[in-house]
């Protein structure tokens, strides 16, 4: 079995190392025999949704973002398209954003995807620090690193997860991030998937299953992992 993996537009949005996500769901397919294969996406080159089975959007400076964005509206039929027949889609930071109706550039209210209902303001001061979460996804934590002057509002759309500790969406609702369909969006860095191994395989089942039926992903020795994951859910957890 093989996964194609999208990692678009690394080279503008890759601020704070998402490659590391692309690095730990390749590892973690190759550690139980499955292929993957990465397919890095510049802006001007043609995409093709059916093709792929996950989808990185990483975060970047608020000048690549706006170019991923133009470039984006460009293929966006395509790209909801892809999300509402199910593609698994993981969307850091600035990708996360991109997703929504629109997001504050300074003074300039940019316009989004439009692929979930939310959207982002300008706060003052930039919401810094190490986070921790408790989705219902999971029955163990999240955790990761935030930094971020957005404020995102996701209405009545299902949270990624509650703060346990840290900032989430906004500083004032307790939520971090967004679940819609196969989509993931959220504001945590870290990398995010090499933290949360759970959050990882919770991804790659969904694309395996999506691609080829229902499909046994055998467990992995994560004690290491794991103990790092419990440890800064103490640590930041008491603070």
């Amino acid at each position: 079995m093989k996964l194609t993996i999208g990692h678009l537009y690394p080279e503008l949005l890759n601020l704070y190392g998402d490659r590391g996500n692309i690095i730990s769901m390749v590892q973690r397919l190759k550690w139980r025999g499955m292929d993957a294969q990465v397919k890095e996406f510049s802006l001007g080159d043609k995409i093709d949704f059916s093709q792929l089975d996950i989808i990185l959007l990483g975060g970047g400076s608020d000048r690549e973002q706006l170019l991923v964005c133009n470039r984006l509206k460009k293929i966006k039929s395509d790209f909801i398209a892809y999300v509402e027949q199910g593609g698994v889609v993981l969307a850091i930071c600035g990708g996360y954003q991109l997703l929504g109706n629109s997001y504050k550039m300074g003074d300039e209210t940019v316009q989004g995807l439009g692929v979930v209902d939310i959207h982002t303001e300008r706060g003052d001061g930039r919401l810094i620090g190490n986070i921790v979460l408790q989705s219902d996804l999971f029955p163990l934590p999240v955790v990761g690193f935030e930094n971020h002057g957005g404020r995102t509002f996701i209405g009545s759309h299902r949270p990624f997860g509650q703060v346990r500790s840290g900032h989430g969406n906004n500083g004032r609702d307790r939520q971090e991030g967004v679940v819609y369909k196969n989509v993931i969006g959220t504001y945590l860095h870290g990398p995010l998937l090499p933290k949360n191994p759970h959050v990882c395989d919770y991804l790659l089942q969904t694309a395996l299953d999506r691609r080829y039926g229902k499909v046994e992903l055998p467990p992995l020795d994560d004690r290491d992992e794991l103990a790092a994951n419990r440890y800064i859910v103490k640590r930041f957890s008491q603070e």
